[in-house]
Order: structure tokens, then C-alpha cells, then sequence
């Protein structure tokens, strides 16, 4: 290997474990806002994602395709949020098979109790970065995420239970 490309991955290496650092360190502020309300980082993740879908909800792999960090079972992380009461399921009509998940106003209400001390959060936690930086972080990770690759796994594996 020569000396260019060492360099280059002991670089990607560093970026590699400043980004996970970074990505616990933040994680760990957002499980500390949290807590108090009852809710994980990928619960709170699933009534966002189903506050944006709106009325329709979305089914369980149409969420699992959206989620910020892979939930093996997110049934069971959906059923935790049923039993809370801030989510609701209803299986389809023409196809009992078809189970779409809705947030409810008892959900909507916790999200809307948490957005201002989320945001607040999020801007101290990038305090030291101008916007323009924030703007350039953003850009930056998410060229390192972009991936080639096809459909989302909803529109492979079609709406289901």
C-alpha cells in the first residue's frame, strides 16, 4: 500500500470514529431529553415518522425503511407505543393482511411537548458550528451515507402486518 493511500484510510478511519463518537455523545443528550417522557430514541423516531405520514399512517415496513438506525423487531417497538396509547393499528379492509399504524393525539400532543426542547437541544449541541458549517456537515454526511441501490425494502416487501 502506498504512503497516498494509507493516508487516505488512516483518515476515513479517524472520520470513521470522530463520527461515531459524536453520533454516541449526541445520542446520549437525546436519551436524556427523553427518558422523562416514557420514550426511546427509535420510539420518539416512529412518532415522527408518523406524524409526517399524516392520516394515512404507514405500514410496518414502510416505517422500518424510514427509520434513522435499524430496528430488528420494530413490531414489538410499535406495539410498546400501541399500549402507551400513541399509536394506533388497523388492519385493511380488503386485505386483513394490510396493518397500517397511525400516530394518535395523545402522540401528537407528546411530539408537540417535545419540539421546542429537541430543537434547543440540537442548537446547543451545534453551538460552536456557524450555519454555514451545519449546512457543510450535512452536505458532507450525507454524500458519506448516499448509497446505490434500489427501491426502499417497503416497495420491495409491499405493506404488511
Amino acid at each position: 500500500m502506498g504512503t497516498s493511500s494509507a493516508r487516505g484510510a488512516r483518515l476515513a478511519q479517524e472520520a470513521f470514529l470522530a463520527v461515531s463518537r459524536a453520533a454516541s455523545l449526541l445520542g446520549d443528550d437525546v436519551d436524556r431529553l427523553l427518558v422523562p417522557h416514557g420514550l426511546s430514541q427509535p420510539q420518539y423516531n416512529v412518532l415522527r415518522i408518523l406524524r409526517g405520514a399524516g392520516d394515512g399512517g404507514l405500514c410496518r415496513h414502510e416505517i422500518r425503511g424510514r427509520l434513522i438506525s435499524r430496528m430488528p423487531d420494530v413490531t414489538r417497538l410499535v406495539d410498546r407505543l400501541a399500549e402507551a396509547g400513541l399509536v394506533a393499528r388497523e388492519r385493511g379492509e380488503a386485505d386483513r393482511r394490510l396493518v397500517r399504524t397511525t400516530i394518535t393525539p395523545a402522540g401528537l400532543a407528546l411530539l408537540a411537548g417535545l419540539d421546542a426542547p429537541v430543537a434547543a437541544l440540537h442548537e446547543r449541541q451545534f453551538a460552536r458550528l456557524t450555519p454555514e458549517e451545519r449546512e457543510q456537515l450535512g452536505g458532507l454526511l450525507q454524500r458519506v451515507l448516499a448509497r446505490d441501490g434500489g427501491p426502499a425494502a417497503a416497495a420491495e416487501h409491499g405493506c404488511d402486518g
